[in-house]
């Protein structure tokens, strides 16, 4: 099984490490109002607990979410299944479904085509487009291999075998 960690930008990977940062702060204040009394202080308890357990709960689920979106994405190839796994959730698919395997240099894409006539865009590195397309090529031979370059127009296409 060869895997290969899915590649966030820049701005998302701030924008989840914000995130992080957040649900830590979120979850230090609410600890710091329930320790200072903040229940104690109200006519009816109740309200404040459901509050506070929900103050609780949100930050803990948002950070595993995100912690999971960090640690465990990633697209995987076995000889049988192409599977994509996106922190928690996972999907995966049959490699004798992929048709089309289409690598567009003018927007530095890499494009896989299905028998149904869907497509999914890979994040990978760059420089790992090469070893990606050898593992799917090895798990399914038949799959068609495209490179669209900034010079062709779309008649002209190279192919590997």
């Amino acid at each position: 099984m060869k895997k290969f960690k899915y590649k966030f930008t820049k701005v998302t990977t701030a924008f989840i490490y914000i995130g992080i940062a957040l649900c830590v702060i979120g979850f230090g204040i609410n600890l710091y109002s329930v320790i200072t009394g903040d229940i104690a202080s109200s006519a009816n308890p109740v309200y404040p607990i459901i509050q506070h357990v929900l103050m609780f709960i949100i930050p803990v689920v948002l950070l595993v979410i995100l912690i999971s979106l960090l640690i465990s994405s990633y697209y995987s190839i076995t000889e049988k299944y192409f599977k994509i796994s996106f922190g928690i959730i996972k999907s995966k698919c049959d490699v004798n479904d992929i048709e089309i395997i289409l690598l567009d240099r003018p927007t530095h894409k890499l494009n896989l085509f299905f028998k149904n006539k869907s497509f999914i865009v890979i994040g990978v590195k760059e420089e790992w487009y090469e070893d990606f397309i050898d593992a799917l090529c090895a798990a399914n031979p038949q799959i068609e291999y495209k490179i669209n370059s900034i010079e062709s127009t779309g008649d002209n296409n190279d192919k590997k075998d």
